[in-house]
């Protein structure tokens, strides 16, 4: 038998270092040749690791959340044969060897009881039926007379064992639960700690970056989306069986497209370091996605070549993707500006954080019915906001509103979207 020392690759694009998000294996387990073995986040996308042989897994070289560079050792495996560890440098990060210790694939979070003295535990962590929880003889005892389940029980000692501290943390949970529930008014001090890792970090990198390098400015436009969704509904009616069915967006980034003609400016990124805007000619537009794991944002790539059923086909694919963490690098790359929405829940206005380099997003807000005043007659109409921010750095104020104007009256005469 041997070991097969597997390193963090070269995911490219220059990356140097890569997070570890999530762990798909333990110590102690089977592998075969292709199996995912953890997923690494760079700061575009989750990248698998796949494993490259057969054989038990016999330590990992880190924790998710953990930092590590490109090259260091990530996890090592035993093998028939002589392994590859002769090819590993003697003065290589040392492999760490831990007794079947067990790291959970996604950190739970940490509830702290403000006035106990003892160590808290997080809340009831639902592990799998043949999975035995890592806990001393005299832990499991206590557990036992207290009658605890130490499976739902989240340890907080080495390697996620459980100590007596977390029993008497979960049964000080389960009173505060009960004595809530008995009655709603009572007072509450516990406190949850949730680490953030993974694509919860890169997002907040993210958009501390964003804030911190622009110059945002926000414009707000009332649209009358009326005749607009009336077209939608009829189109659906008319192809939904064929096509597909329409939502707003398609409709919204055909008026981006043909607003960007006559405003090239907008369609860009700005290299801040080098000092230098590039102008696209091809429009590819990332469509803001709520994940389990973060707002992520694909591209659809030459909207500007795509009919309304093609762009939202193709909105609706990379949505999928996206939550289900099955969105590639590329995928998750190289958009020149961004639509954002929350749908229902796009309140009345907002103030979209720019996706670096870009130099614009366009956010959409929810549609209401109002009274308007029309030729000094009162009718109800389907109102929308488009709330959309810039860089000033690089958009002028009268550029950004004469853009989204464009667009306003793309939406309330819709048949223009499709002139040429």
């Amino acid at each position: 038998m041997g070991t097969h020392v597997i390193k963090m690759p070269d995911i490219g694009e220059g990356i140097a270092e890569v997070e570890l998000s999530v762990w798909h294996v333990k110590v102690g387990d089977m592998v075969v040749e292709d199996q995912v073995l953890a997923d690494v986040m760079t700061d575009k996308a989750m990248v698998d690791i796949p494993s490259p042989v057969h054989g038990r897994v016999i330590s990992l070289g880190g924790e998710p959340g953990e930092v590590m560079a490109v090259g260091s050792i990530l996890i090592s495996i035993e093998v028939e044969g002589a392994g590859n560890t002769k090819d590993v440098p003697v003065a290589a990060e040392p492999v760490k060897a831990a007794p079947a210790p067990v790291i959970e694939a996604k950190p739970a979070p940490v509830v702290v009881e403000t006035k106990a003295p003892a160590k808290p535990a997080a809340a009831p962590v639902a592990r799998d039926a043949g999975e035995r929880p890592l806990a001393s003889p005299a832990v499991r005892k206590h557990a036992l007379d207290a009658g605890i389940q130490l499976r739902l029980v989240q340890g907080t000692g080495p390697a996620g064992r459980i100590l007596h501290e977390d029993l008497d943390a979960y049964l000080q949970q389960g009173t505060a639960k009960a004595s809530t529930a008995a009655n709603p008014y009572a007072e509450r001090n516990d406190e949850t700690q949730i680490p953030v890792i993974g694509m919860r970090r890169k997002i907040a990198q993210r958009m501390q970056e964003a804030t911190r390098r622009a110059a945002h400015f926000s414009y707000v436009e009332e649209i009358d989306v009326t005749a607009l969704d009336e077209l939608r509904v009829h189109l659906n009616e008319k192809h939904g069986a064929t096509r597909g069915k329409l939502t707003l967006l398609p409709f919204i980034v055909r008026a981006m497209v043909v607003a960007l003609r006559d405003f090239p400016q907008i369609n860009a990124r700005y290299d801040d370091e080098a000092q230098v805007i590039t102008r696209l000619g091809a429009v590819h537009v990332g469509v803001a996605t709520q994940s389990d794991v973060g707002l992520m944002v694909p591209v659809v790539r030459h909207a500007e070549a795509r009919s309304l059923w093609g762009n939202a086909a193709e909105i609706a694919r990379l949505a999928t993707a996206a939550r289900n963490g099955k969105a590639s690098r590329d995928e998750l790359s190289g958009s020149s500006i961004t639509l954002t929405s929350l749908g229902a829940l796009g309140g009345i206005v907002s103030t979209p954080v720019l996706n670096l380099p870009e130099v614009a997003i366009v956010g959409v807000n929810r549609i209401v019915e109002r009274p308007m005043v029309i030729k000094g007659q009162i009718v109800v109409r389907k109102m929308m906001n488009l709330s959309s921010s810039f860089d000033h750095r690089v958009v002028d104020g009268m550029d950004a509103a004469q853009f989204i104007q464009a667009i306003r009256g793309l939406l309330e005469q819709p048949a223009s979207l499709f002139l040429e």
